[in-house]
């Protein structure tokens, strides 16, 4: 398995991270356990969990992702091999539970509070990725879209954030740091204030990145990292199971998109979404691919992606999402995604 460096850090980790927010939710502990396994023995070594994990999120299960990876730890004494990464949950309502009922922004006592109770369930001493799940300012996130100033609302400044983030460096609890769901605006206000102020800088930002969502090229921000030097870890390249086409097979297939309620994450059962999967599916079909191997392979080539976060449900799954990485999708099959995005553009975004 390639690796790469993760930004100006000094991290190196495979071109595949194995993602986890289905343990404690869809899949037992035992399961997580052997998916770990699994992923180690095919030289993945990075792993990215979140304080709200699993997903959907509730008061019940929060917490037990960190859990199940620091249990595997502890027991497999394979913790100084991996790179694991995790987030620190934003504002939202919603989630009134997290770190005990606390503003949940990123100030000092907040990420603070974050970080121990990660370590903790996670049974380390130190963080070698550390992330912001969302931004605390007011901006568009998970499906919509579109920038509204009458959304603003009290946020801590980067400036402090980063500051914050600095003496947890300092005091040794955690390593890089990261941004996730960010904007070009946002990335460029973190290496200025980082720069200004003699802060640390970020390495990396986790955004949705896939064939049904590739905003992250046509908002400056693949040059934009790519002269600052912060790699993209891309997240839900298989759109929530819709992607692999499972779904145009059986509308009722097991997965997310039929366990969870229909309004949790609608972008990926819009009926663009849905078209542009059912024309995906019969490009890679026509061919002797599956779409999950057109969807990973696209991905997976994506010379601005440094990881792509990869998640499953079972083994079988897991196997055949890594395989993937050894496909080289023709040229022309490469013209064909392109033709279609730019009919059907960005309907998961």
């Amino acid at each position: 398995m390639d690796k790469v460096q993760l930004g100006n850090s000094h991290l190196h980790v495979s071109k595949i991270c194995l993602g986890t927010m289905t343990w404690g939710e869809q899949n037992t502990e035992a399961e997580a356990h052997s998916q770990l396994d699994y992923a180690v023995e095919r030289g993945i070594n990075f792993i990215d969990t979140a304080e709200m994990y699993p997903v959907m999120a509730r008061a019940e299960t929060q917490g037990a992702t960190e859990r199940h990876l620091g249990s595997w730890l502890k027991q497999s004494g394979q913790r100084d091999k991996l790179v694991i990464a995790t987030k620190a949950a934003g504002p939202n309502a919603s989630i009134g539970w997290i770190r005990g009922g606390r503003a949940r922004n990123f100030d000092a006592a907040n990420l603070k509070a974050a970080v121990e109770s990660s370590l903790k369930r996670l049974q380390i001493e130190h963080i070698d990725l550390y992330q912001l799940h969302w931004p605390s300012r007011n901006v568009p996130v998970f499906g919509n879209n579109v920038f509204n100033p009458k959304h603003e609302r009290d946020s801590v400044p980067i400036e402090e954030t980063l500051a914050a983030l600095g003496e947890l460096i300092k005091q040794g609890k955690i390593g890089a740091i990261g941004v996730s769901n960010e904007s070009c605006w946002g990335v460029n206000e973190f290496i200025k204030q980082s720069e200004m102020k003699d802060l640390p800088r970020i390495a990396s930002i986790q955004n949705l990145y896939n064939l049904s969502a590739r905003h992250y090229e046509t908002s400056l921000l693949d040059e934009t990292c790519y002269r600052e030097n912060v790699g993209l870890l891309a997240y839900s390249p298989l759109a929530f199971g819709q992607l692999s086409g499972k779904y145009l097979d059986n509308p009722q297939a097991h997965g997310r998109l039929t366990v969870f309620p229909a309004n949790w994450s609608p972008r990926y059962t819009r009926p663009a979404t849905v078209e542009a999967a059912r024309r995906y599916a019969q490009l890679a079909r026509d061919h002797g691919l599956t779409p999950t191997q057109l969807a990973l392979a696209w991905c997976y080539s994506r010379w601005f992606v440094a990881s792509t976060i990869i998640g499953a449900t079972n083994l079988e799954q897991l196997k055949h999402n890594i395989d993937a990485y050894a496909i080289q999708l023709p040229q022309q099959v490469i013209q064909q995604v392109d033709q279609i995005h730019a009919e059907i553009t960005n309907p998961g975004q």
